[in-house]
């Protein structure tokens, strides 16, 4: 049988510059369509809740794609909304993050939803991102996973009408009816 090849950080630059999003899990390439509106109104009121908390305590910096995240150098994501804490900025770099954000949101579409939920979850359980939003439009809904002991455990899957409150983020509270309307 023979072997994979697979791609690398470096390869992954030498990319086309064709307006594509592209990611490398494990080794193999991942074409990511441009997203929907819908999927751009829930970015942007995520990030402006997430921002304004963020910014008003002074804890951290908050991030989104498109920007590489390099977890190895066979491993570069685009997560949609990104947050790196204060006191590990040091992975932040002119070009790019080097290393694992503490929290990454991802909004689902039908084309990433498998990617998503699944080699992504598991690429980001392996590199330890201590907390992962999964936001459904389809569904108007959230699932929070957080890391405890190497492994992703649930925190709820939280419905358009209801608020939740993140775990990592001490008094962060997002009302899902203002993201989802």
């Amino acid at each position: 049988m023979k072997e994979k090849i697979k791609f690398t950080y470096e390869d992954y630059l030498h990319l086309p510059d064709d307006g594509k999003r592209y990611q490398v899990i494990e080794g193999e390439v991942y074409m990511v369509p441009a997203p929907a509106p819908f999927h751009q109104d829930i970015l942007r009121r995520l990030m402006v809740v997430l921002g304004n908390f963020v910014e008003s305590r002074g804890l951290g910096r908050i991030y989104f794609a498109p920007c590489d995240v390099i977890l190895s150098e066979e491993n570069v994501v685009q997560p949609d909304i990104f947050f790196i804490f204060r006191e590990r900025e040091s992975i932040i770099t002119e070009k790019n993050i080097q290393g694992a954000p503490d929290l990454i949101v991802e909004v689902l579409s039908p084309y990433t939803a498998k990617l998503d939920k699944s080699l992504k979850r598991e690429l980001y359980e392996k590199f330890k991102v201590r907390e992962y939003w999964l936001v459904d439009p389809d569904n108007r809904e959230v699932e929070i996973l957080t890391l405890k002991e190497g492994c992703y455990h649930s925190q709820g899957i939280f419905t358009w009408e209801s608020t939740f409150q993140s775990p990592l983020l001490k008094g962060l509270k997002v009302n899902l009816a203002d993201i989802f309307k």
